[in-house]
């Protein structure tokens, strides 16, 4: 059974770091585009990044463009997230996702509901 457990999350003051982590098991998380997605309290969860499958094309919403970088490492079955220079606008609870229904190469879409997600880590930029 597909499964993705994220880790990483925190309290960081603004302009700090954090690097997330979205584990597989179950399934070779290279098999799959995976994205990133986070959802603000009041807010739509919205994408914020993604890697293909098989070119290891990204995705960035422009928000985080420079700051946000994506990548994976398949000897771990992990897809990792490097967030620097946080706003507090980052504060979110980050989710991972992958399956058949997100598309990161030759451009960017998703249906939430084709998508394996893990439960989600709390990221909070604040002073």
């Amino acid at each position: 059974q597909m499964q993705l457990v994220e880790s990483g999350g925190g309290l960081v003051q603004p302009g700090g770091s954090l690097r997330l982590s979205c584990a597989g098991s179950g399934f070779p998380l290279n098999y799959y585009a995976v994205g990133w997605f986070r959802q603000a309290p009041g807010k739509e969860r919205e994408g914020v990044s993604c890697i293909g499958e098989s070119d290891d094309s990204t995705f960035y919403i422009q928000t985080v463009k420079g700051r946000f970088t994506i990548s994976r490492d398949n000897a771990k079955n992990t897809v990792f997230l490097q967030m620097n220079s946080l706003k507090p606008e980052d504060t979110a609870v980050y989710y991972c996702a992958a399956g058949p229904g997100l598309q990161c190469s030759g451009g960017y879409s998703y249906t939430p509901a084709r998508l394996n997600w893990g439960q989600g880590t709390q990221v909070t930029v604040s002073s």
